[in-house]
Protein backbone atom coordinates (compact mmCIF):
# COMPACT_ATOMS: atom_id res chain seq x y z
CA UNK A 1 0.00 0.00 0.00
CA UNK A 2 0.97 3.63 -0.71
CA UNK A 3 2.47 5.26 2.21
CA UNK A 4 -0.25 8.29 3.29
CA UNK A 5 1.72 11.70 2.08
CA UNK A 6 1.25 15.04 3.76
CA UNK A 7 -1.58 16.17 1.10
CA UNK A 8 -3.47 12.93 2.53
CA UNK A 9 -3.10 13.83 6.27
CA UNK A 10 -4.44 17.50 5.14
CA UNK A 11 -7.47 15.92 3.21
CA UNK A 12 -8.35 13.34 6.40
CA UNK A 13 -8.12 16.45 8.61
CA UNK A 14 -9.79 18.96 6.70
CA UNK A 15 -6.92 21.43 6.82
CA UNK A 16 -5.04 22.93 4.38
CA UNK A 17 -1.52 21.69 3.93
CA UNK A 18 0.13 25.00 5.13
CA UNK A 19 -1.58 24.30 8.55
CA UNK A 20 -0.57 20.78 8.72
CA UNK A 21 2.93 21.88 7.66
CA UNK A 22 2.65 23.92 10.72
CA UNK A 23 1.04 21.28 12.99
CA UNK A 24 3.90 18.85 11.85
CA UNK A 25 6.75 21.50 12.56
CA UNK A 26 5.83 22.82 15.86
CA UNK A 27 4.75 26.14 14.91
CA UNK A 28 2.80 28.39 18.02
CA UNK A 29 0.12 29.75 15.48
CA UNK A 30 -2.00 26.62 15.19
CA UNK A 31 -4.83 26.25 17.66
CA UNK A 32 -5.03 23.20 20.18
CA UNK A 33 -8.31 22.12 18.59
CA UNK A 34 -6.71 21.97 15.09
CA UNK A 35 -3.99 20.13 16.16
CA UNK A 36 -5.99 17.54 17.43
CA UNK A 37 -7.82 17.05 14.41
CA UNK A 38 -4.54 16.48 12.44
CA UNK A 39 -3.55 14.02 14.92
CA UNK A 40 -6.49 12.17 14.78
CA UNK A 41 -6.25 11.79 10.93
CA UNK A 42 -3.12 10.72 11.26
CA UNK A 43 -4.05 8.05 13.50
CA UNK A 44 -6.66 7.26 11.27
CA UNK A 45 -4.90 7.05 7.90
CA UNK A 46 -1.48 5.46 9.50
CA UNK A 47 0.69 8.70 8.93
CA UNK A 48 4.29 7.89 9.40
CA UNK A 49 5.01 11.13 11.27
CA UNK A 50 2.57 9.76 14.07
CA UNK A 51 5.04 9.99 17.05
CA UNK A 52 6.14 13.55 15.94
CA UNK A 53 2.94 14.88 16.29
CA UNK A 54 1.86 13.49 19.32
CA UNK A 55 5.23 14.96 20.82
CA UNK A 56 5.12 18.19 19.14
CA UNK A 57 1.34 18.32 20.34
CA UNK A 58 2.12 17.65 24.24
CA UNK A 59 4.59 19.91 23.32
CA UNK A 60 2.42 23.36 22.42
CA UNK A 61 -0.31 22.62 24.90
CA UNK A 62 -0.42 24.72 28.23
CA UNK A 63 0.18 23.50 31.21
CA UNK A 64 -2.05 23.78 34.50
CA UNK A 65 -2.33 22.96 38.07
CA UNK A 66 -5.88 22.83 39.42
CA UNK A 67 -6.74 22.17 43.14
CA UNK A 68 -9.46 21.13 44.36
CA UNK A 69 -10.91 21.00 48.39
CA UNK A 70 -13.23 17.90 49.07
CA UNK A 71 -15.28 16.75 51.93
CA UNK A 72 -13.70 13.90 54.40
CA UNK A 73 -12.17 11.04 53.32
CA UNK A 74 -14.13 8.41 54.43
CA UNK A 75 -17.58 9.13 52.80
CA UNK A 76 -17.55 7.30 49.70
CA UNK A 77 -19.56 9.77 47.53
CA UNK A 78 -16.15 12.15 47.87
CA UNK A 79 -13.58 9.32 46.77
CA UNK A 80 -15.75 8.73 43.93
CA UNK A 81 -16.03 12.57 42.97
CA UNK A 82 -12.07 12.56 43.23
CA UNK A 83 -11.79 9.26 41.04
CA UNK A 84 -14.04 11.08 38.43
CA UNK A 85 -11.74 14.43 38.40
CA UNK A 86 -8.35 12.07 37.92
CA UNK A 87 -9.77 10.71 35.30
CA UNK A 88 -11.06 13.26 33.23
CA UNK A 89 -7.95 15.07 34.01
CA UNK A 90 -6.07 12.71 32.66
CA UNK A 91 -8.18 12.39 29.83
CA UNK A 92 -8.35 16.24 28.69
CA UNK A 93 -6.73 16.78 25.28
CA UNK A 94 -6.55 21.26 25.14
CA UNK A 95 -4.03 21.06 28.36
CA UNK A 96 -2.04 18.72 30.28
CA UNK A 97 -3.20 19.15 33.85
CA UNK A 98 -1.08 18.84 37.02
CA UNK A 99 -4.61 18.08 39.47
CA UNK A 100 -4.23 17.99 42.93
CA UNK A 101 -6.86 16.91 45.06
CA UNK A 102 -7.30 17.41 49.30
CA UNK A 103 -9.90 15.70 51.20
CA UNK A 104 -10.96 18.07 54.19
CA UNK A 105 -10.76 16.13 57.31
CA UNK A 106 -11.63 19.41 59.90
CA UNK A 107 -14.75 21.00 57.94
CA UNK A 108 -14.51 24.35 60.20
CA UNK A 109 -14.69 27.09 58.47
CA UNK A 110 -11.43 28.77 59.56
CA UNK A 111 -9.64 25.26 58.50
CA UNK A 112 -11.34 25.45 55.28
CA UNK A 113 -10.46 28.91 54.52
CA UNK A 114 -6.76 28.42 55.03
CA UNK A 115 -6.40 25.34 53.19
CA UNK A 116 -8.25 26.89 50.15
CA UNK A 117 -5.54 29.96 50.84
CA UNK A 118 -2.94 27.26 50.64
CA UNK A 119 -3.55 25.59 47.49
CA UNK A 120 -4.27 28.99 45.60
CA UNK A 121 -0.57 29.69 46.65
CA UNK A 122 0.58 26.74 44.26
CA UNK A 123 -2.51 26.48 42.02
CA UNK A 124 -3.73 28.04 39.03
CA UNK A 125 -7.27 27.22 39.85
CA UNK A 126 -9.36 25.74 42.63
CA UNK A 127 -12.20 23.93 43.06
CA UNK A 128 -13.98 23.47 46.50
CA UNK A 129 -17.08 21.63 47.99
CA UNK A 130 -17.90 23.92 51.28
CA UNK A 131 -20.91 25.55 53.00
CA UNK A 132 -20.93 28.78 52.85
CA UNK A 133 -19.66 31.07 55.90
CA UNK A 134 -18.06 34.57 56.00
CA UNK A 135 -14.72 33.31 57.05
CA UNK A 136 -14.98 30.92 53.93
CA UNK A 137 -16.54 33.54 51.29
CA UNK A 138 -13.65 36.06 52.28
CA UNK A 139 -10.52 33.75 51.46
CA UNK A 140 -12.36 32.82 48.02
CA UNK A 141 -13.04 36.52 47.55
CA UNK A 142 -8.92 36.87 48.39
CA UNK A 143 -8.18 33.74 46.06
CA UNK A 144 -10.24 35.72 43.42
CA UNK A 145 -8.89 39.32 43.83
CA UNK A 146 -4.97 37.69 42.62
CA UNK A 147 -6.40 36.56 38.93
CA UNK A 148 -7.04 32.56 40.46
CA UNK A 149 -10.61 31.35 39.20
CA UNK A 150 -12.53 29.49 42.12
CA UNK A 151 -14.83 27.02 41.53
CA UNK A 152 -17.54 25.69 43.51
CA UNK A 153 -18.13 22.31 43.17
CA UNK A 154 -21.96 20.48 44.16
CA UNK A 155 -22.43 23.71 46.41
CA UNK A 156 -23.34 26.56 45.04
CA UNK A 157 -21.05 29.58 46.81
CA UNK A 158 -22.89 32.55 45.22
CA UNK A 159 -26.30 33.44 44.35
CA UNK A 160 -25.50 36.02 42.07
CA UNK A 161 -22.68 34.08 40.20
CA UNK A 162 -19.11 35.28 41.47
CA UNK A 163 -18.03 31.84 41.82
CA UNK A 164 -19.00 29.85 38.66
CA UNK A 165 -20.33 26.57 39.76
CA UNK A 166 -20.15 22.93 39.10
CA UNK A 167 -23.35 20.75 40.06
CA UNK A 168 -27.37 19.94 39.71
CA UNK A 169 -29.79 22.62 39.96
CA UNK A 170 -31.03 21.35 43.08
CA UNK A 171 -34.53 22.78 43.42
CA UNK A 172 -34.95 20.48 40.67
CA UNK A 173 -33.83 17.87 42.85
CA UNK A 174 -35.78 18.59 45.48
CA UNK A 175 -39.01 19.17 43.63
CA UNK A 176 -38.35 15.77 41.70
CA UNK A 177 -38.09 14.10 44.96
CA UNK A 178 -41.72 15.63 46.03
CA UNK A 179 -42.76 14.50 42.72
CA UNK A 180 -41.85 10.84 43.64
CA UNK A 181 -43.54 10.93 46.68
CA UNK A 182 -46.57 12.36 45.83
CA UNK A 183 -46.69 9.46 43.10
CA UNK A 184 -45.24 6.48 44.83
CA UNK A 185 -47.13 7.05 48.30
CA UNK A 186 -50.18 4.93 47.53
CA UNK A 187 -51.80 7.68 50.07
CA UNK A 188 -50.92 11.20 51.26
CA UNK A 189 -48.71 11.09 54.88
CA UNK A 190 -46.10 12.56 56.99
CA UNK A 191 -42.68 12.36 55.35
CA UNK A 192 -39.56 12.82 57.43
CA UNK A 193 -36.75 15.09 56.25
CA UNK A 194 -33.17 14.29 56.98
CA UNK A 195 -30.52 17.44 55.87
CA UNK A 196 -26.75 17.34 56.48
CA UNK A 197 -26.34 20.98 57.08
CA UNK A 198 -27.99 23.89 55.98
CA UNK A 199 -25.25 25.90 55.06
CA UNK A 200 -24.82 23.76 52.49
CA UNK A 201 -26.62 25.77 49.72
CA UNK A 202 -27.36 23.03 47.56
CA UNK A 203 -29.29 21.37 50.03
CA UNK A 204 -30.57 24.86 51.38
CA UNK A 205 -32.22 25.17 47.72
CA UNK A 206 -33.00 21.25 47.83
CA UNK A 207 -35.56 21.54 50.93
CA UNK A 208 -37.15 25.10 49.32
CA UNK A 209 -37.88 22.85 45.75
CA UNK A 210 -39.08 20.06 47.76
CA UNK A 211 -41.42 22.57 49.42
CA UNK A 212 -42.82 24.36 46.81
CA UNK A 213 -43.80 21.22 45.16
CA UNK A 214 -46.09 19.93 48.35
CA UNK A 215 -47.05 23.64 48.50
CA UNK A 216 -48.14 23.77 44.46
CA UNK A 217 -49.26 20.21 44.23
CA UNK A 218 -49.78 17.88 47.02
CA UNK A 219 -50.88 19.83 50.11
CA UNK A 220 -52.23 16.68 52.16
CA UNK A 221 -49.17 15.29 52.77
CA UNK A 222 -47.81 16.57 55.99
CA UNK A 223 -43.64 18.04 55.77
CA UNK A 224 -42.46 17.47 59.54
CA UNK A 225 -39.63 19.91 60.81
CA UNK A 226 -36.24 18.87 58.83
CA UNK A 227 -33.34 16.83 60.71
CA UNK A 228 -30.01 17.63 60.43
CA UNK A 229 -27.43 15.20 60.55
CA UNK A 230 -24.81 16.94 60.35
CA UNK A 231 -23.33 14.98 57.68
CA UNK A 232 -22.82 12.10 60.23
CA UNK A 233 -23.86 9.08 59.71
CA UNK A 234 -24.26 8.23 63.83
CA UNK A 235 -26.38 11.52 63.86
CA UNK A 236 -28.62 10.84 60.83
CA UNK A 237 -28.68 6.90 62.38
CA UNK A 238 -30.17 8.53 65.89
CA UNK A 239 -32.47 11.17 63.99
CA UNK A 240 -33.71 8.31 61.65
CA UNK A 241 -34.68 6.05 64.95
CA UNK A 242 -36.12 9.03 66.24
CA UNK A 243 -38.41 9.44 63.24
CA UNK A 244 -39.39 6.09 63.41
CA UNK A 245 -40.33 6.23 67.03
CA UNK A 246 -42.26 9.08 67.14
CA UNK A 247 -44.58 8.73 64.04
CA UNK A 248 -46.06 5.22 63.52
CA UNK A 249 -47.62 6.72 61.07
CA UNK A 250 -44.56 8.14 59.07
CA UNK A 251 -45.23 7.33 55.42
CA UNK A 252 -41.99 8.70 53.57
CA UNK A 253 -38.56 9.44 54.47
CA UNK A 254 -36.18 12.34 52.24
CA UNK A 255 -32.46 11.55 53.09
CA UNK A 256 -31.28 15.14 51.61
CA UNK A 257 -28.31 15.50 53.40
CA UNK A 258 -24.89 13.79 54.38
CA UNK A 259 -25.06 10.33 56.66
CA UNK A 260 -27.40 8.11 54.68
CA UNK A 261 -25.72 4.60 55.56
CA UNK A 262 -26.88 6.07 58.60
CA UNK A 263 -30.69 5.90 57.78
CA UNK A 264 -30.11 2.58 56.00
CA UNK A 265 -29.17 1.37 59.76
CA UNK A 266 -31.95 2.94 61.38
CA UNK A 267 -34.34 1.56 58.55
CA UNK A 268 -32.80 -1.81 58.42
CA UNK A 269 -32.98 -2.35 62.16
CA UNK A 270 -36.42 -1.69 62.56
CA UNK A 271 -39.39 -3.39 60.94
CA UNK A 272 -39.53 -0.60 58.40
CA UNK A 273 -37.68 -1.51 55.92
CA UNK A 274 -38.94 -1.74 52.25
CA UNK A 275 -42.63 -0.41 53.90
CA UNK A 276 -41.54 3.45 53.47
CA UNK A 277 -41.01 5.40 50.47
CA UNK A 278 -37.69 6.53 50.58
CA UNK A 279 -36.03 8.77 48.22
CA UNK A 280 -31.67 8.67 49.10
CA UNK A 281 -29.20 10.15 47.05
CA UNK A 282 -26.42 9.20 44.83
CA UNK A 283 -24.79 5.40 43.92
CA UNK A 284 -22.69 4.53 46.20
CA UNK A 285 -22.33 0.83 46.85
CA UNK A 286 -24.59 0.96 49.93
CA UNK A 287 -27.47 2.84 48.14
CA UNK A 288 -27.30 0.62 45.15
CA UNK A 289 -27.75 -2.40 48.06
CA UNK A 290 -30.37 -0.54 49.52
CA UNK A 291 -32.38 0.10 46.05
CA UNK A 292 -31.88 -3.54 45.69
CA UNK A 293 -33.33 -5.04 48.66
CA UNK A 294 -36.13 -2.35 48.41
CA UNK A 295 -35.01 -0.34 51.45
CA UNK A 296 -34.26 3.09 49.57
CA UNK A 297 -37.16 3.47 46.84
CA UNK A 298 -35.44 5.74 44.51
CA UNK A 299 -32.07 8.06 44.44
CA UNK A 300 -31.14 10.94 42.58
CA UNK A 301 -27.62 11.13 41.81
CA UNK A 302 -24.64 13.40 40.48
CA UNK A 303 -23.33 12.02 36.49
CA UNK A 304 -19.92 11.76 37.70
CA UNK A 305 -18.00 11.44 34.80
CA UNK A 306 -20.12 14.06 33.28
CA UNK A 307 -19.77 16.38 36.46
CA UNK A 308 -15.78 15.63 36.15
CA UNK A 309 -15.46 16.65 32.98
CA UNK A 310 -17.32 20.16 33.10
CA UNK A 311 -14.96 20.69 36.24
CA UNK A 312 -12.17 20.20 34.17
CA UNK A 313 -13.15 21.62 31.29
CA UNK A 314 -14.74 24.77 33.08
CA UNK A 315 -11.21 25.18 34.80
CA UNK A 316 -9.14 25.12 31.73
CA UNK A 317 -11.65 27.56 29.93
CA UNK A 318 -10.90 30.10 32.85
CA UNK A 319 -7.52 29.61 32.50
CA UNK A 320 -7.82 30.23 28.89
CA UNK A 321 -10.07 33.49 28.63
CA UNK A 322 -7.09 35.41 30.22
CA UNK A 323 -9.26 37.08 33.10
CA UNK A 324 -12.24 37.96 31.28
CA UNK A 325 -15.24 38.28 32.96
CA UNK A 326 -17.17 35.09 31.53
CA UNK A 327 -19.25 32.95 33.77
CA UNK A 328 -18.16 29.26 33.65
CA UNK A 329 -20.80 28.15 35.61
CA UNK A 330 -22.19 24.47 34.44
CA UNK A 331 -25.63 23.01 35.54
CA UNK A 332 -25.72 18.84 34.72
CA UNK A 333 -28.69 16.81 34.83
CA UNK A 334 -29.45 14.54 37.87
CA UNK A 335 -29.51 10.47 37.19
CA UNK A 336 -32.91 8.87 38.66
CA UNK A 337 -32.06 5.22 39.71
CA UNK A 338 -34.68 2.61 41.17
CA UNK A 339 -34.01 -1.13 41.66
CA UNK A 340 -35.25 -1.55 37.73
CA UNK A 341 -32.88 0.25 36.29
CA UNK A 342 -29.64 -0.58 38.46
Amino acid sequence: MRRPTIRDLAEAAGVSIATTNRVLSGADNVSGGTREKVQAAATTIGFYGLGAIQARNAAARPKYRFGVLLLQPHRPFYRLVARALMDAAAQATSADIDLRIEHLEDLSPQNTADRALALAKECDAICITTAVHPVVTQALADIQTKGIPVFALISQLAATGQIHYIGLDNWKVGRTAAWAFDHICKVPGKIGILMGNPRYRNQEMNETGFRSYFREHARDFVLLEPLSTFESSAVAQEMTERLLHDHADLAGLYVAGGGISGALAALRASDRAGKLIVVGYELMDNVRAALLDGTITLSIAHPLTQLASETISGMTRAMASNGENVSHTRIVPFDIYTRENL
